[in-house]
């Protein structure tokens, strides 16, 4: 099933950014991002809660390939609504292929198995696993020469903001949030740097497959 409240995305410039306050545990659960639309400034709570795990957030940093955001770069700042299919510009974990750029003309001039191993891995980089505050630590570094924020998920049903910023399928179907998996509509939170570079921070639970079917669902 498809969010409830749609999906899409808003685009605009970083106001500030701060954690949750910690648990008596020192477990953190999101980090928030005020981005500044024409329409007022959105709250997107980018979700690192660890489920009570030590290691219960998985992350990877991707640095996308030159053109990946040409779709949405030239759009207006604010919220823009997308439908979840392949060609609407929606974002999959799994299937997006600006989330992992293939090996290509990039790596012609390379001869050696090394170096192309090692320029697949800085374009592929694997899923880390940990706790919340070690997801915002790299999620900060990614957001410190923002110059304009493009934040994937589903809107709020009230007020401006988004949530559900992270993979949005995959849950087991005895998981609560088994009702929400759906496919082409994952959350990510992606910059523009000041050098014009993108850089997507994605988020998922260590509970959510790798693998899905057609319906989101853990294949």
């Amino acid at each position: 099933m498809p969010l409830q409240d749609g999906y899409g995305l808003v685009i605009g410039t970083k106001l500030d950014y701060f954690r949750d306050d910690p648990d008596d545990f020192g477990r953190y659960y999101h980090g928030n991002l005020i981005v500044g639309t024409p329409q007022g400034p959105y709250h997107c709570a980018i979700d690192v809660d660890p489920k009570n795990m030590p290691n219960g957030i998985e992350w990877r940093v991707v640095a996308l390939a030159t053109g990946a955001m040409s779709q949405f770069s030239q759009l207006s700042n604010g919220w823009h609504a997308l439908a979840s299919n392949d060609s609407s510009g929606a974002l999959d974990y799994i299937r997006s292929p600006v989330l992992h750029p293939p090996l290509g003309i990039r790596f012609v001039r390379h001869n050696s198995c090394l170096s192309r191993f090692l320029d697949f891995i800085r374009w592929n980089p694997p899923w880390n696993q940990g706790l919340g505050i070690d997801a915002l630590t790299d999620l900060e570094g990614v957001l410190t020469n923002a110059a304009r924020c493009y934040v994937f998920g589903e809107p709020f049903n009230v007020g401006l903001g988004v949530h559900n910023i992270h993979q949005n399928q995959g849950d087991p179907v005895t998981s609560p949030f088994a009702a929400e998996n759906g496919i082409w509509q994952d959350g990510a939170t992606i910059i523009e740097s000041t050098s014009g570079t993108f850089t997507a921070f994605l988020n998922k639970f260590k509970t959510q497959s790798y693998r899905t079917d057609a319906l989101g669902r853990p294949a």
